[in-house]
Protein backbone atom coordinates (compact mmCIF):
# COMPACT_ATOMS: atom_id res chain seq x y z
CA UNK A 1 0.00 0.00 0.00
CA UNK A 2 1.25 3.61 -0.39
CA UNK A 3 0.70 6.66 1.51
CA UNK A 4 0.28 9.93 -0.01
CA UNK A 5 1.34 13.08 2.23
CA UNK A 6 0.52 16.37 1.35
CA UNK A 7 0.56 19.93 3.45
CA UNK A 8 -0.92 22.88 3.21
CA UNK A 9 -1.74 26.31 5.65
CA UNK A 10 -4.55 27.98 6.16
CA UNK A 11 -5.57 31.60 8.18
CA UNK A 12 -7.28 30.64 11.59
CA UNK A 13 -10.52 32.35 10.16
CA UNK A 14 -10.79 30.08 6.44
CA UNK A 15 -9.11 26.81 8.32
CA UNK A 16 -12.59 25.53 8.75
CA UNK A 17 -13.73 26.35 5.01
CA UNK A 18 -10.93 24.25 3.97
CA UNK A 19 -11.94 20.94 6.08
CA UNK A 20 -15.04 20.99 4.70
CA UNK A 21 -13.57 21.63 1.05
CA UNK A 22 -11.96 18.03 1.78
CA UNK A 23 -14.83 16.17 3.39
CA UNK A 24 -17.50 17.55 0.97
CA UNK A 25 -15.53 17.52 -2.51
CA UNK A 26 -12.33 15.80 -2.43
CA UNK A 27 -13.69 13.02 -0.16
CA UNK A 28 -16.42 12.44 -3.47
CA UNK A 29 -12.92 12.59 -6.07
CA UNK A 30 -11.05 10.15 -4.09
CA UNK A 31 -13.81 7.67 -3.63
CA UNK A 32 -14.71 7.54 -7.18
CA UNK A 33 -10.50 6.18 -7.85
CA UNK A 34 -9.99 2.92 -8.17
CA UNK A 35 -7.51 1.60 -5.70
CA UNK A 36 -8.13 4.23 -3.15
CA UNK A 37 -8.15 2.73 0.34
CA UNK A 38 -8.79 5.65 2.34
CA UNK A 39 -8.07 9.51 3.87
CA UNK A 40 -6.89 11.13 7.32
CA UNK A 41 -6.77 14.94 7.26
CA UNK A 42 -4.10 16.09 10.13
CA UNK A 43 -4.84 20.02 12.03
CA UNK A 44 -2.63 21.26 13.72
CA UNK A 45 -2.76 25.13 14.89
CA UNK A 46 0.67 27.01 14.22
CA UNK A 47 0.53 30.70 15.15
CA UNK A 48 -2.14 32.29 13.16
CA UNK A 49 -2.34 29.62 10.61
CA UNK A 50 -3.85 25.74 10.59
CA UNK A 51 -1.05 23.60 9.33
CA UNK A 52 -3.40 20.40 7.61
CA UNK A 53 -1.81 17.33 6.67
CA UNK A 54 -3.08 14.80 4.03
CA UNK A 55 -2.37 11.49 4.20
CA UNK A 56 -4.60 8.89 1.76
CA UNK A 57 -3.81 5.19 1.03
CA UNK A 58 -3.93 3.58 -2.58
CA UNK A 59 -3.13 0.21 -3.18
CA UNK A 60 -0.21 1.39 -5.88
CA UNK A 61 1.51 4.11 -7.60
CA UNK A 62 -0.61 3.23 -10.66
CA UNK A 63 -3.62 3.58 -8.62
CA UNK A 64 -1.96 7.13 -7.65
CA UNK A 65 -1.75 8.08 -10.27
CA UNK A 66 -5.44 7.24 -11.39
CA UNK A 67 -6.06 10.40 -8.61
CA UNK A 68 -3.21 12.80 -9.80
CA UNK A 69 -2.73 12.21 -13.33
CA UNK A 70 1.00 11.71 -15.31
CA UNK A 71 2.73 13.86 -12.60
CA UNK A 72 1.90 11.80 -8.86
CA UNK A 73 4.60 13.67 -7.40
CA UNK A 74 2.42 17.17 -8.28
CA UNK A 75 0.14 18.20 -5.41
CA UNK A 76 -3.73 18.32 -6.69
CA UNK A 77 -4.81 21.57 -5.50
CA UNK A 78 -8.57 22.81 -6.20
CA UNK A 79 -9.29 25.89 -6.96
CA UNK A 80 -11.33 26.08 -4.07
CA UNK A 81 -8.30 24.48 -1.85
CA UNK A 82 -6.82 27.75 -2.99
CA UNK A 83 -9.23 29.56 -1.96
CA UNK A 84 -8.94 28.77 1.85
CA UNK A 85 -5.42 28.13 1.47
CA UNK A 86 -2.95 30.56 2.52
CA UNK A 87 -0.07 28.46 0.84
CA UNK A 88 1.00 24.86 0.27
CA UNK A 89 3.14 22.63 -0.57
CA UNK A 90 3.00 21.92 -4.40
CA UNK A 91 5.16 17.81 -4.30
CA UNK A 92 3.84 15.46 -2.50
CA UNK A 93 5.60 12.65 -0.93
CA UNK A 94 5.00 9.35 -1.49
CA UNK A 95 5.84 6.31 0.67
CA UNK A 96 5.41 2.41 1.15
CA UNK A 97 3.44 1.36 4.18
CA UNK A 98 5.60 -1.25 6.55
CA UNK A 99 2.84 -1.82 8.79
CA UNK A 100 -0.64 -1.26 9.10
CA UNK A 101 -2.41 -1.90 12.41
Amino acid sequence: MIARLWRGWAPLDRADEYQRHYEDEVSVHLTGVHGFRGARLLRRVEGDEVAFTSITFFTSMQAVRGFAGDHPNRAVVEDAAREALSHWDDEVTHHDVAVDL
